[in-house]
This record gives structure tokens, sequence and C-alpha cells, in this order.
């Protein structure tokens, strides 16, 4: 039987707060020591641009793959298909409360609505969202099971890492033990300059969209809505983000206006846009709208404001509904209305 061996790579958190920086240096310490696992830390995954060394080393990773970091596991999940980094969705049994109380209201099993994403190697990658559970033990169980059912071939990450940056670029990807040594003295204010070359290159925070391709129609709703250029099409005209730094920071309009809830901003403080597991579709009905709670305001109504604020800012005129807005037979009102009717109480 051949041995076991599968890579795990924690995204680390933003800024320096020393809870979780104790929880990813907990988790690594662990799995260094672990059979059949080869760990690493990276930088935060939403930050790494395409042609940081971080994200080229996931790229390079063959076989199994296990991503840890600070976002919802959706989020974690297209924000790696979208630098490339594919594989089928392996289960994990660490999940929100959330998502494991939507699994016991829904036992109807939906097919997915999307057009998928291209290009999907035989292999599974996990994600897993650090802000579920406290403590490192959990997520080294849990590891551990994903280890046992995942089999294949030990290789040298090495031999798979071809082309820019060199191969010593990457190298201390291999090297964990040396990284949180370097990362200790950094975070101290003691680093030299061998601790320094241990460490990835710095990122900067970042503000663009995610496409969820599994909840993506391609409706190009999104492409018509955003007035920035964010938006593009493939060779295949599939929707895809060609000009995320045309992204206007803090700006979800788009997000808002997707009738398929698939466009993700992973740092966005509401749930649904930051991708959370949720129901797309179906009787879904917002009473607070529908009754004048909260300040009534809409997703599309908020989503134009958004959107004039920074074409505003831009020194743009304001356009409101008279741009990008798709046409429908009845007013969310009315089909709130419709819905409510429908219930039966």
């Amino acid at each position: 039987m051949a041995a076991t061996k599968i890579t795990v790579v924690i995204c680390q958190a933003q800024g320096r707060n020393p809870v979780k920086r104790q929880l990813e240096e907990d988790i690594l310490t662990a799995l260094i020591a672990e059979p059949g696992v080869d760990a690493s830390l990276v930088p935060h995954l939403y930050d790494m641009s395409a042609d940081h060394t971080g994200m080229l080393f996931l790229k390079s990773v063959p076989g199994p793959l296990v991503v840890l970091g600070w976002l919802y596991e959706r989020a974690t999940q297209w924000t790696l298909d979208r630098a490339g980094v594919r594989g089928h969705e392996g289960i994990s049994l660490i999940r929100s409360e959330r998502d494991e109380d939507e699994d016991l209201d829904d036992e109807e099993t939906h097919a997915p609505r999307g057009i998928g994403t291209v290009d999907v190697p035989d292999r599974n990658i996990y994600c897993m969202d650090l802000r579920v559970r406290p403590n490192a033990a959990d997520y080294i169980e849990e590891i551990r099971r994903i280890v046992g059912q995942n089999s294949v071939q030990t290789v040298d990450l090495m031999s798979f890492i071809n082309g820019n940056p060199k191969a010593d670029q990457l190298q201390r990807y291999l090297n964990p033990e040396r990284q949180l040594e370097a990362r200790k003295a950094f975070d101290s204010g003691a680093a030299n300059t061998a601790d320094k070359e241990s460490l990835p290159e710095d990122t900067r925070r970042r503000w663009y969209p995610v496409i969820d391709y599994s909840r993506c129609t391609n409706c190009m709703e999104c492409i018509d809505f955003c007035l920035f250029g964010v938006y593009g099409v493939d060779a295949l005209d599939r929707i895809l983000v060609e000009e995320q730094d045309n992204c206007k920071k803090g700006c979800p309009a788009c997000s808002r206006v997707c009738p398929e809830n698939a466009i993700i901003f992973p740092q966005h403080k509401t749930p649904a846009i930051a991708g959370a597991d949720g129901e797309v579709g179906g009787i879904k009905i917002d009473l607070s709208k529908l009754f004048g709670g909260d300040d009534g305001t809409s997703a599309l109504d908020m989503a134009v404001k958004e959107r004039d604020q920074e074409l505003i800012l831009d020194g743009r005129n304001a356009v409101g509904m008279s741009v990008g807005i798709k046409q429908r037979d009845r007013d969310e009102m009315d089909q709130l209305m419709d819905e409510l009717e429908a219930l039966e109480f």
C-alpha cells in the first residue's frame, strides 16, 4: 500500500493578533511531528497576488491539499480556484454551527445550478475556517482523519517546483520550523537578515470579488451593474474577475445584485456576502423588509446607493437605477407578498 502523504497549508491571519498567532503556531508545531504530513505557512490567502511565492507554492502542490485560514470555507475554496488551485471539494467535519443547522433543516440535496469550474484535477481540497474552533487539537484530529482517507504516493514537493521564482525562493515553505522561528523573531522586533529571508514577501490588504462557479449561472448581471471595469469574460465567454484592482474598497454592490449569491467578498462583515453557506432560491422572505423593519432598504437599493457613492468619489455622475438594473416583471414587494400568501399558517 502506498504511503499516505498530504500537504497542509496554514494561511496566516492579517495583522499580529496574539490569539490567532498562537492557534496557528500550535497547529503547525503539532503538524511538524505528524507522520504523513507536509506542513507550511503562507500569508493571508486573500491578500496574496497571483505571482506571490506563497500562491505559487500552493499551485505547485500535487495531491490532496488541506488549507486552513481565517475565511469561510466557501470563500477559501473559490479564492483558491480563482488562482488556479483546484480540486474536488473535500468534506471536513469541522464546520460552523450555522452550517450544521442548515444541513439538518434541509434534508434534500439540490444539484448545483452554476456553470462550474474547469480543469479540475483528480484530487481533493479540504478548506477549514480557523474561527470555528478555539483549540488546535480539534484541527489536528480532523487532519489525521483526512490523512487516513487519502492514500497517495509519497513525493518530494521540491520536485514539482519549476520555473519562476527559483526553487530556493520556495524552499522557505518547506521548512516550517524555520518559518516559526523567523516569525517569532519578526514579531519581537529582533529579526535579522536571515530571518527576513525565511519569511514570505510582504502582502497588502486587498479588496476584490471572488466568483463561486458552483452558483454562478453566467447571467452577466454583475458585468452590467459594475461600472468600474472589474469584470470581463474568458475565451469560453464565462464571467471572470478581470481587473480586480479596479474594485472599490469596501463596496460589495455587485454581490447584492447577484441573483444566485455567487459573488463573495471574503472580508465583508455580512456573513452571506463573505462566503458563509446559505440557501439560494426558494421561499426565503425577509419580513423586516416586508413590514418596514430596520430602515426598509432593499438589497438592490443598497447596491445602487453604494455604486453611486463610488462613482461620485471617482468624479463621475451618479446613475441610480438607470444603468445595469435588469428589468423584472414585478417589483420586490409584489414578489414578497405573493410568496407570503403562498405560505400556509
